[in-house]
């Protein structure tokens, strides 16, 4: 089979036939991220975006000359949350289309992404991963000591775990019994939904994770697909089509959240992205490097993102689409700020990751979406930092301080004093108090309900909404629509993105410093309180 093409998908026929093409067939691969990256890193990106992918199948359902669709699910990577998003979207595409399902590759996340599509198929020789949810995270305490360089980890509360890795060799009691939590809730929205999919009860559904299923045979059996074949079985490609192919490429008429001319365009939503490490500052491109430090969402790009949605005259609610596990507290509480003095309804929507600082931006918005998948919550604060000692002096570096000890409190040269230690508590102490004021006041919960939940402590998207922290269950399309509904637009009102331009972060000069080379491959700048979470990926 020939791979898919960059701009639109291929045609194809019945099996035998020899009419015009009457269906297509849509790859879904790779990891869609929600948004193409700001940037040159934008402009470098090749894989499609989820935001892409929802346009591509707007246009395929509204094309009249279009009968089925088969998607053919191959070197899937999206996580978790992306693919409830994506089962979503096929859902409503199979409201107008009939919609196959040819997995070439079984897993978790491609049963879940495909799991409102009726007809689902396999070859006989499908590779069959169906074994659950669990995740690992690596320890690297022990080694960084074995290497002379301690790390200093002070946090509120216990179940704040974004430096454990550095500081400790294995993990606490705290974080297996969060992780616990979260890969259970995580793994019964999943029976949830493919019960509901396949017409069985969640208890026939959960059988399946321990029933050591490793074929299509076993699959069919089970009620897991609904039959065995071959994708030329299904569908035969046929010889591109120019006519066809240019009504699947052109651009979309208004409404629907399709863009329209800046001139006369009618009223609609704004989406405001918050993705990547949250940051003081202008936002910023780049891959998803450790040395570039991965996208950043600045909180003077965002803010500015806000304000001028809220001064648009064509803008009459916007939604904040939120993907980070947060950053410097700083920021956070600037863009947190910005959502709540807007006077037109926010609604955010969280995307895979909406946690510690990444919690903080929304917790203000008039309405809260989360994806059963989400891994939200993490409300805590932490400051830390690397300790160089052993390692500067097994290697001949000796940094001399001069002037006040305190001004040096976050060398990486020397461990906290206790004094220092002190101070920095405070600060936390100050810091996590607001935190948890902004949280209490957006949520209409108690200081005392909200410590309660927080603590550092993470939640599924789906145990968010039981306890308060979030409204609903949803993604991107549902925050839309509810934000059309609370400004009093019509369902078909445009959403438009709001156009920033971040800068490229520049490589750091590393020198031959350890400890100035430590630095400058810190992301959050000169800030070091930080509403920030690590987390662990779930396989």
């Amino acid at each position: 089979m020939r791979a898919l093409p960059t701009l639109a998908p291929l045609l194809g026929r019945r099996p035998g036939s020899a009419a015009e093409p009457d269906r297509v067939i849509l790859d879904l691969s790779g990891p869609y991220p929600a948004q193409r990256r700001p940037g040159l890193g934008g402009l470098l990106q090749r894989t499609t975006t989820l935001e892409a992918l929802s346009g591509r199948l707007d246009r395929i359902g509204d094309a009249d000359w279009v009968s089925a669709v088969v998607v053919r699910v191959r070197g899937f990577t999206a996580d978790l949350a992306t693919a409830d998003a994506i089962a979503g979207m096929l859902a409503r595409l199979a409201e107008r289309k009939h919609v196959t399902a040819y997995l070439e590759q079984v897993t978790m996340t491609g049963l879940l992404a495909t799991a409102p599509v009726p007809d689902v198929v396999a070859p006989e020789s499908a590779d069959v991963s169906v074994p659950g949810f669990a995740g690992e995270q690596v320890y690297l305490g022990a080694f960084l000591r074995s290497h002379g360089i301690g790390f200093e980890n002070l946090r509120i509360g216990e179940y704040k775990s974004a430096l454990t890795p550095f500081s400790q060799d294995h993990m606490d009691d705290a974080q297996r019994e969060q992780l616990g939590a979260y890969l259970e809730s995580v793994e019964a929205s999943w029976v949830k939904a493919l019960a509901s999919a396949r017409g069985v009860s969640q208890e026939v559904a959960g059988a399946w994770l321990d029933a050591g299923l490793t074929s299509a045979t076993e699959l069919l059996e089970a009620g897991l697909i609904t039959r065995i074949a071959y994708d030329d079985e299904i569908v035969t490609v046929a010889d591109t089509s120019l006519a066809r192919t240019l009504d699947l490429l052109r651009p979309q008429r208004a409404g629907g959240g399709r863009r329209t001319p800046l001139r006369g365009q009618p009223d609609g939503v704004a989406v405001v992205p918050v993705v990547g490490a949250i940051v003081s500052g202008p936002s910023a491109g780049g891959p998803p490097v450790p040395v570039l430090g991965g996208p950043r969402a600045g909180s003077d790009t965002v803010v500015a993102a806000l304000r001028r949605a809220e001064r648009e005259e064509h803008t009459k609610a916007i939604v904040l689409y939120v993907d980070s596990g947060g950053g410097s507290a700083l920021a956070s509480d600037l863009i947190h700020r910005a959502v709540v003095a807007c006077r037109k309804p926010v609604v955010a929507v969280m995307g895979s990751v909406a946690g510690s600082g990444g919690y903080y931006v929304l917790a203000g918005a008039n309405h809260v979406l989360a994806s059963p998948f989400t891994l939200t919550g993490s409300i805590g604060v932490v400051i830390g930092k690397p300790v160089l000692t052993e390692f500067a002096d097994r290697h001949g570096f000796h940094p001399e301080p001069v002037g006040r000890e305190d001004a040096l409190a976050l060398s990486a040269a020397r461990p906290f004093t206790d004094a220092q230690r002190e101070r920095f508590r405070k600060v936390m102490d100050e810091v996590y108090g607001r935190f948890v004021d902004r949280v209490a006041t957006g949520r209409g919960l108690s200081t005392e309900r909200v410590d309660e939940l927080g603590r550092g402590r993470i939640w599924s998207g789906r145990d968010a909404v039981g306890l308060g922290l979030a409204d609903a269950l949803g993604d991107l399309h549902d925050g839309l629509a509810y934000a059309r509904r609370l400004a009093g637009l019509p369902t078909d009102a445009p959403a438009r993105p709001v156009h920033t331009r971040p800068t490229l972060p520049g490589l750091p000069a590393l020198g031959t410093d350890p400890a100035a080379a430590l630095e400058a491959l810190w992301p959050f700048g000169t800030e070091h309180v930080l509403a920030w979470m690590d987390p662990v990926r779930i396989r």
